[in-house]
């Protein structure tokens, strides 16, 4: 049985979550992970690098001079990719990057990666998030009552703006509704810091259910 933290707004300990074992998926699913995060990665790259070939490059196309009799290599074209202002030869092109990834092996993925973070006490609840005001001290006074220094994700159930405006100046650490939460977010952030509806969201996506005994 594993346990999570649960803190309460203030940052104060409030008790313990029982986890089940049997639901975490700890033995298959690193392949999974690993493909779903470089599908990710590459669907990010913008893939807009482009250069012109000799058929693009603005130029003439008279030949530069005649064939023989000048003591030059020959050539014909002023747009040739050995000439300075000529077109490139096998140089990069636009392109998607985007990788497909099947359903069921992005489940796992996500199963695998959300495992792992219960499984090594990397995700704390919280009661609630409900700042009085979008103050970033009030997020980084959390943060420290809750012992995380390097990085951390915040999940909620729904949309947060105040989170979101008091924590988008800490470096690290980003808020995101548990329906958007990525396997690439779970293992780039050390600690998830959930609410009670946000942890039960996540566990839905884990198992089906979110049943969690207290």
């Amino acid at each position: 049985m594993s346990t999570i933290k649960i803190f309460n707004a203030m940052g104060e300990p409030a008790g313990e979550l029982a986890f089940a074992d049997e639901r975490l998926v700890l033995d298959k699913g690193d392949q999974a992970v690993k493909d779903t995060v470089v599908a990710t990665l590459n669907a990010r790259r913008a893939g807009t690098g482009s250069t012109q070939t000799k058929g693009e490059v603005a130029g003439s196309g008279k030949k530069p001079y005649r064939q023989k009799g000048t003591g030059n290599a020959r050539a014909g074209s002023r747009r040739s990719p050995i000439w300075r202002g000529g077109g490139v030869a096998l140089g990069p092109r636009s392109r998607s990057f985007a990788q497909k990834v099947n359903r069921k092996v992005a489940q796992l993925a996500f199963r695998r990666a959300l495992s792992a973070k219960i499984a090594d006490g990397q995700v704390v609840v919280v009661d609630a998030l409900n700042l009085p005001e979008a103050k970033t001290k009030l997020v980084a006074a959390l943060l420290k009552k809750l012992d995380v220094r390097t990085s951390g994700l915040f999940v909620t159930d729904v949309a947060n703006d105040a989170l979101v405006r008091a924590a988008r100046n800490i470096p690290k650490v980003e808020v995101a509704c548990a329906c958007d939460v990525d396997v690439y977010s779970l293992l780039r952030f050390r600690t998830v810091i959930a609410t009670r509806a946000g942890f039960e969201a996540l566990t839905t996506r884990l198992t089906g259910k979110a049943e969690v005994t207290a």
